[in-house]
């Protein structure tokens, strides 16, 4: 078992550390949504605010909310395009979760009138694909 050590823990600030705990049987997707996603625009450090989602099946570990919460908190002040957060958010899921496939799309309000939208996407190769 994953040791949660954020869950129910005062914290005072971001915290890059996903948490995990015992996926349920049965379970076969687990999607995150929120609107509240901020970056730093990295060439004029103009904030960027945008929708991420997140989606995944898991195998054996579920990904707990609060950890995650406080995790898309360190991009607040991170100075980055959102396709490298999205690659990068995703990388960081698939380390802590070890999933059979994961999602991360990032939709951010337009700005000078135009959206983006940026898809990073994770499917665990089985052995029979591996040998194929």
């Amino acid at each position: 078992m994953g040791e949660l050590t954020l869950l129910g823990a005062k914290t005072q600030g971001p915290i890059k550390k996903l948490e995990w705990f015992p996926a349920p049987k049965h379970v076969e997707e687990v999607v995150f949504t929120t609107p509240e996603f901020t970056s730093l625009c990295p060439k004029t450090g103009q904030p960027d605010f945008a929708t991420i989602s997140i989606a995944y099946t898991p195998r054996e570990r579920c990904l707990e909310s609060k950890s995650l919460k406080l995790y898309l908190w360190t991009f607040r002040e991170k100075g980055a395009f959102l396709e490298q957060l999205t690659s990068e958010i995703l990388d960081d899921i698939v380390e802590a979760l070890d999933p059979m496939d994961c999602s991360v799309e990032v939709v951010s309000n337009p700005r000078g009138g135009i959206a983006l939208r940026a898809v990073s996407r994770y499917h665990r190769q089985t052995d029979e694909e591996r040998s194929s």
